[in-house]
């Protein structure tokens, strides 16, 4: 048998045969039962026949455990091959004859309802439905390497002699030499065809459940080059959890549910009319404003809703753009400048202006403003802390040196080069000199929390001494030449990699490779993204979704130009 993953839980538990499943008295009935059935008159007998019987072979096999004060009889673990301490024996007269009138009762009920339904069993990739037909899709496809289905076929697949092609089967397969990038694939091929048969306009809901980053970022990348955009991602609590989930440290203890659309024609139309123009990103944000939810609460409390920040809305727009074959038309600090002098912001969220008023509403009705949770595990999101804590609270090198020294710990991703805060603070923010008046935002800050400079002129000697060497957040208007020389170091640091000698980049800047694949991109210089992609780890490549979203791209360009 072809079965790989789960045959050495079952060897180890004396399980070697088909046979093995059973009771021998429930094995002999089920035999007869089945020899019957393949021998009635008709050919749709036949099908009835096997419909009904193989309805039962997991649960009256040896795989029923047995769960005192559970009055349902079966009991089996779904997933996985797996044999209990204490089995429990069903009646297999009793379970035919009870499922027999399920069926009985489905089929009088489907003659009833009024309409058509179907209920097919194949390939996603390839959907026989036709185009722009469907009003909503909601998928739970396999996350990953989590369960290998195509071996959970094992049982029936021994009582009819038929095999299941498992050559198209999207999972994480080491033993079929299926890796992360054959499972993105074969995920991007059923999440265009969803694309191709969903309205437009329409929504698509994704469950996904994965402790990998890399694979997260593969389902997310698949998405976006599929054509759907990512409004929303919120965490599924089915109270019960599988077994991998129950019994595994690593396992993800929930599932996320991915609310993503299909941009309407109008859109798709307008890019193709204005192409990369600066319109077209503004044209993107206010359409994807509004499919956003304008608020989230738990439990009495506001939360952030992340897709409504800045940073978020940026990545989604680069996306767009690439997706669509077109060079991203505005720079990070464009983009950020932009959407504060056309949108409201509040609380670090962007909404429309007829949106604003509903979040206000809301936010009144709480204490507390919700905060977003920032874990630092790489450049960017060391800026971000930086940003975020600064704003707050301007500091000198020495009061920010030990809160950041904590934020840099154990989750730093592994082949990420650590920028110095020297550096950081430098290429980023700002530092009042002592010359000159204080900074609104030191001002502001100083004013606020010490009471021995509460109204005191921006010149105040006093002022000025205490505000002397802070690091501080810079305007809008100064902020776009810091993000431009940011921009030219980053890119020296990006050729130095595509000259470095050796197959293999050990360490590395992210956002170098970001600046590089982006400026690349933008002049499809593919055969440079695809180089350096090739040069750096795998596990670096997919586990960010940004870079991985570029190479991905460029290798199909790449490959429609040979």
């Amino acid at each position: 048998m072809h079965m790989t993953h789960e045959r050495a839980r079952m060897d180890n538990q004396g399980v070697t045969r088909y046979h093995h499943f059973y009771t021998t008295r429930i094995g002999a009935v089920i035999a007869r039962l089945w020899t019957e059935v393949n021998n009635a008159p008709s050919e749709d007998l036949k099908r009835i026949g096997r419909f009904w019987i193989d309805s039962h072979f997991l649960n009256l096999s040896i795989q029923n455990c047995y769960r005192p004060g559970v009055t349902f009889p079966y009991n089996p673990i779904s997933g996985i091959y797996y044999v209990s301490s204490l089995i429990s024996e069903p009646n297999p007269f009793i379970a035919y004859e009870n499922k027999l009138k399920q069926i009985e009762r489905g089929f009088a009920g489907r003659l009833k309802r009024r309409g058509h339904f179907s209920i097919m069993t194949g390939s996603c990739s390839s959907l026989p439905i036709p185009g722009d037909s469907v009003d909503y899709i909601f998928t739970d496809p396999p996350f990953g390497e989590n369960i290998y289905y195509s071996d959970l076929n094992f049982l029936v697949e021994a009582w009819t002699g038929v095999l299941t092609n498992a050559s198209s089967e999207a999972i994480i397969d080491r033993a079929r030499k299926k890796a992360l990038p054959e499972y993105q694939r074969l995920m991007q091929r059923s999440f265009s065809e969803y694309f191709r048969v969903l309205k437009p306009g329409r929504w698509m809901t994704v469950v996904f459940s994965n402790s990998k980053a890399s694979v997260w970022n593969a389902i997310q990348v698949s998405l976006q080059q599929a054509g759907f955009v990512v409004a929303e991602v919120n965490a599924l609590d089915k109270v019960q959890g599988s077994y991998r989930q129950v019994t595994s440290t690593t396992a993800v203890k929930q599932d996320l549910v991915i609310s993503a659309y299909k941009p309407n024609g109008g859109l798709e139309k307008r890019l193709a009319e204005r192409g990369a123009a600066p319109d077209s990103a503004w044209d993107f944000v206010q359409t994807h404003l509004r499919q956003l939810p304008v608020s989230k609460a738990k439990s009495g409390a506001l939360e952030m809703v992340v897709e409504r920040d800045p940073r978020r809305i940026y990545d989604r727009m680069v996306a767009w753009f690439v997706r669509h074959d077109f060079p991203v038309p505005l720079s990070t600090e464009e983009f950020l400048e932009g959407l504060r002098s056309r949108f409201p912001e509040r609380d670090g969220m962007v909404f429309l202006p007829d949106q604003v008023a509903e979040y206000d509403r809301k936010r009144a009705q709480v204490a507390q403003a919700p905060q977003m949770e920032l874990f630092v595990s790489d450049e960017r999101s060391a800026i971000d802390w930086l940003a975020d804590f600064l704003r707050r609270r301007p500091s000198t090198y020495q009061e920010v040196h030990p809160e950041f020294i904590t934020q840099v710990g154990a989750g730093w991703r592994k082949h990420e080069e650590k920028p110095e805060l020297s550096a950081l603070l430098t290429d980023n923010f700002l530092r009042f000199d002592g010359n000159g008046e204080v900074p609104s935002q030191i001002h502001s800050y100083l004013s606020t929390n010490f009471k021995d400079l509460r109204g005191l002129e921006k010149e105040d000697s006093r002022l000025k001494a205490k505000a002397k060497d802070r690091w501080f957040v810079p305007d809008p208007s100064k902020s776009k030449d810091l993000e431009q020389k940011r921009e030219r170091s980053l890119l020296k640091e990006f050729e130095s990699y595509k000259s470095a000698p050796g197959r293999r980049l050990k360490e590395f800047r992210l956002e170098a490779l970001r600046a590089g694949f982006k400026a690349a991109w933008a002049a499809k210089d593919y055969k440079t993204i695809v180089g350096i992609a090739q040069k750096i780890p795998e596990e670096a490549l997919q586990e960010d979704e940004k870079l991985l979203l570029w190479y991905d791209q460029a290798l199909t360009r790449m490959e429609a130009n040979t």
